[in-house]
């Protein structure tokens, strides 16, 4: 099951595969592309991704525990979506014109939407148990939505993709021991038809 690291590795994830086919083309530099939040003051990068949500999958069931190799049990794993925002940094000194941020925009789509699902082991290769992979889809958030998340920043609206992954699936901690099967006694009776047949 994912350790905690896995809502930072999908994060890490996304932004590996846009550095990779963004630059130099719209982009000039892998650096300019960062997990950020609108609201930092750094005016070196020019795209940025914004976790600005986190909610646990309520509607998905899971059983309380699970086996842990044969003597262990460990609490069932739980699912989350992450929410994410993939802006233009407006502090950049890129001196950007609308055109170019129009055609880094269309970019970042056409990546995301090629490269929308990921295994967990691929994030963690330590995996060993087979699990769902995680997908990234277009968050379905109205306008009025996407510029509160702008104001809870204090930041203008401004053009923006927003994108949900999941499931992603965040194991637990705890872990316990059960007990083993030193001993055992059995019993045998004979039935009553078992015992007229002697």
């Amino acid at each position: 099951m994912a350790d905690y690291s896995i809502i930072a590795d999908v994060s890490a994830y996304i932004v590996k595969n846009l550095r990779e086919k963004m630059c130099p083309e719209p982009i000039p530099s892998a650096n300019n592309i960062e997990i950020s939040s609108p609201s930092s003051q750094d005016v070196d990068y020019i795209v940025g991704l914004y976790l600005y949500d986190i909610k646990e999958d309520v509607e998905v069931t899971q059983p309380e525990y699970v086996r842990r190799g044969r003597v262990q049990m460990q609490r069932a794993p739980r699912p989350y979506s992450l929410y994410y925002m993939v802006f233009i940094n407006g502090g950049s000194q890129m001196g950007l014109k609308d055109p170019d941020i129009q055609k880094i925009i269309g970019k970042v789509a056409q990546i995301v939407n090629d490269n929308n699902s990921v295994n967990p082991s691929e994030l963690q290769s330590w995996l060993t148990n087979e699990e769902p992979p995680i997908i990234l889809s277009q968050a379905k958030i109205t306008l009025e939505e996407k510029v509160r998340v702008w104001q809870a920043i204090n930041k203008p609206y401004q053009v923006s993709l927003f994108y949900k992954a999941s499931p992603v699936l965040l194991s637990s901690a705890e872990i316990i021991d059960t007990p083993r099967v030193t001993d055992a006694s059995f019993t045998l009776q004979l039935t009553e038809e078992r015992r007229n047949q002697e």
